[in-house]
Parts: structure tokens; sequence; C-alpha cells
């Protein structure tokens, strides 16, 4: 009896990329290829990479290398595939290369060099929601792909393209899917969620019978009607931002919004070609938290951008110390291979650099510190992560998986994954809260 042929399957990068990989899985067990766990099993490996920064290109470039050492028989997909000259130059044994969103070429590629399996549609049966990588409780949902923005820090463009918008329907099909399946939460992700539409002059679409414009305000709307968290990222300040707030103050989707800023001084940010009115910014926060007073922020930023002086740093200590954000990730500029912002004048040094990242996490640490004790007392809705003997590891509302923070609560108890339950804060420290149930949850 032939063997059914087994790929073997490396993840890198964003979540945007976990869905692609998602989706190369789902298609390769449509096809009856089995998923194997480590690479002895395999037959052939995918390496579905990043290229966003150097460091990413780094780690990608060595995984593959491992693949190669550790099994001989490689396939690259992913960001860093749409520059196959890095990959051919540091690996020119890999079988081939493609680029992101490149599910076709994928399997093209693997039928060549380990063809398709006879296989039984009705034994190999694959989930109706799919492959995922994710814990069965939660699931990205991407919305999108592409950037219109030209970001001179950025080179997604170049190697995504431009913004194209899946159809709303489509959409809220894989949601209610999902749900149905048991997901819990759906984190809506784009490389630029707020702009869902905008290639499409906000068409109307369908979905069970109903017409439905294609923007973030419909999606977020509709999406809130089924049982589940709806988180949103990727979220730029863009004014149609300003009609999510009321979803939130009415709980149809969950009060966070991650929203990269990226910087608070306004000659870095036009250097950058981002928006580059702070005040403005700072007077939509306040609105948005009076009429959502749960609301929860989480924004990324850059420190060392090309031309940044001393007072643009300060002002961005200023705008952070304003903005009092809940959640906030913050990157030392790196140049990365093909961004515009490597013609600039002024590089920052690096020892610069690391002192600006340093006093920035800083700041930001006594801010969240702060927030996070505010809601010491408060008794809030929480999604059970993960259950071990003595302890529960739970999220609120307030945070996204594997980027913000838990809510530990210390003893046994009988949960399981996916489970909401109602807790009382107790403590907290720079990142997590520590909780127990309230009686009866």
């Amino acid at each position: 009896m032939r063997s059914i042929p087994k790929v073997g399957f490396v993840s890198l990068g964003c979540p945007k990329a976990t869905v692609d990989s998602e989706r190369i899985l789902t298609r390769l067990r449509a096809d009856g290829y089995q998923i194997a766990s480590d690479y002895a099993a395999a037959d052939l490996v995918v390496v579905n990479t990043c290229g966003f920064i150097d460091a990413a290109v780094d780690e990608s470039l060595d995984a593959i290398g491992e693949a190669l050492d550790e099994h001989g028989r490689v396939i690259v997909t992913g960001c860093l595939g749409a520059r196959a000259d890095v990959i051919r130059d540091a690996h020119p044994e890999v079988l081939a290369v493609t680029g992101p969103q490149a599910e076709d070429a994928v399997m093209e590629a693997v039928q060549t060099h380990l063809p398709r399996p006879a296989h039984d549609p009705f034994l190999d049966l694959v989930p109706p929601q799919g492959i995922k990588l994710t814990p069965a409780h939660y699931a990205y949902i991407k919305i999108s792909e592409g950037c219109n923005h030209r970001c001179r820090f950025c080179i997604i463009p170049s190697m995504r393209g431009d913004l194209f918008s899946r159809p709303i329907g489509g959409i809220l099909d894989e949601a209610h899917g999902l749900v149905e399946a048991g997901v819990r939460e759906l984190l809506v992700i784009a490389q630029d969620t707020s702009a869902y539409g905008l290639d499409t002059r906000y068409r109307t679409d369908f979905w069970q019978g109903r017409p439905l414009k294609t923007d973030i305000e419909t999606l977020a709307r509709t999406l809130g009607e089924l049982q589940a968290w709806i988180r949103l990222h990727y979220v730029y300040p863009y004014p149609q931002v300003d009609r999510l707030i009321p979803l939130m103050a009415d709980a149809l989707i969950l009060p966070y919004l991650d929203m990269p800023l990226q910087h608070g001084s306004p000659s870095v940010l036009k250097a950058m070609r981002r928006p580059a009115a702070t005040e403005q910014v700072l007077e939509r926060l306040a609105d948005w938290r009076r009429i959502c007073p749960e609301l929860v922020l989480r924004s990324t930023f850059i420190v060392g951008f090309p031309g940044e002086t001393d007072a643009d740093f300060e002002q961005l200590l200023a705008f952070l110390r304003e903005a009092r954000l809940d959640r906030v990730g913050c990157f030392s500029y790196s140049p990365v291979e093909g961004a515009a912002a490597n013609a600039l004048p002024d590089p920052v040094p690096e020892e610069v650099k690391q002192e600006r990242h340093q006093r920035f996490m800083a700041v930001q640490a006594e801010i969240s510190r702060a927030k996070l004790a505010e809601r010491i007392g408060r008794r809030e809705i929480v999604l059970v992560d993960e259950v071990l003997e003595e302890q529960v590891i739970a999220r609120s509302h307030a945070d996204a998986p594997e980027i913000d923070g838990s809510v530990i609560i210390d003893g046994a108890w009988e949960l399981d994954p996916g489970d909401f339950i109602e807790v009382e804060i107790t403590a907290s420290d720079e990142h997590d809260l520590y909780a127990e149930p309230v009686n009866g949850s």
C-alpha cells in the first residue's frame, strides 16, 4: 500500500502570514496530503517567510537553512519570497520560491516535487473552518490584502501590492463558520483594516439575502451579531474609525483598537509619510474615551527614525504621557532593503536608538502599571486560554493573544480553554492582572 505523502510546514511572521499558512495547509489537506509534525516524518517542507525588517529576513533565512539541513527538500513562500534572489543567493538548493498570497503557485510547486496522492475526499475530510494554527477558541480573519499607503519605513506594498478587499459576504460566511465550529474570539486583521472597501468604492454585496455595504463599519456591526468577541487590529486613524466607537459602547464589538501611530512628532511623522496631526489624534482619543470609557488602545511606535532629533523624541514622550495608551510596543528603527527611508539623511546612531528605546519603554511601563492598577476591584468577563494544574491563564477584553498581557487565576479550577467566566481583579503588575472567579461563574 502506497504511503500518503506528508508535508512539513514552518510558519513565520505576523498574524496575516499565519492566515496565509492556514489557507495553504487547508488546501494541502483537501488535496490528500498529510501534515507532518517534524522534519523526520516529512517528505517535503514548506517555509512561509517574513521579510518586513532585516531581523525577520535573517530569521527566515535561518529557518530555510535549518529546514535544508534537517530535511533537504524545501519550498519557500511568503513575503521574503518576493525577493527570490535573496533566498537563492543564500540557499540555491531550495526547490522553488513563490511570493506572498501565492497559494496556487505553492500548490503547483508541491505537486511538482511531491505528486498529489489519490485520495477519497469523504475519508480525508477537512474541517469546515479549514486548518487553523491558532487554538480552537480564537482565530484570525483577514479581510483584505495589500496597502495603498507608502510609508517610508515599510516595504509591504512592494511585496503584497495595493489594497484588495475581500467581498463582505465571503468574510461573514467564514466568520459564521468559525463561530459555528466553536471559535469564541475573531481577530480582524489586514494591512490596513480601516481602509476595508475603499478599493471597491464601498460597493453593496449580499450575505444571507441582506444587502451590505463593503466598509469597516458595516462589517464590524454585522460581525457583532455573532456570538463571539470581535477584536480589531491594524486600524489606521481614518475619520471613519469614529463610527466604530459607538459599536464598542453598545458592546457589539470589543472596546479595543490596535492603531499603529508610529510617532508623536509632526516632523518625524511627515518624514515617515504618516498623518502628522498629533493634536487631532489626542482630541479624537479623548472623544472616543468619552463615548466609550472602557476603550482600550494599543499602538506601536518607532524610535531612531532618520532625522529624529532630541526635541522630536521629547515630543514623542510628551505625546505618550498625554495619550496614556493601554498597550504599547516600540521598535528601534532599522534599515530595510528597498525602503524609501534608506535615502533619508541624518541617521540616528545605534547607541542613541537603544537609549531612546529604553527611555520610551520606561515611560510606558509606568503608564501601563498605573492603568492596570485602576482595574483592581472590578468584575470583568475573561476568556480562558490555558488551564494548568494550579493556575488558569485568561484574557480580558483589553488583551489580544500573544501581544498583550494575561489575567492570571491561581488555583485548580474545572475550566476549559474557550470558557467565558466572570472574575474579580485582585492585583496587577506592569503587564498582567490577577483575579479570582466570582462565585457561580
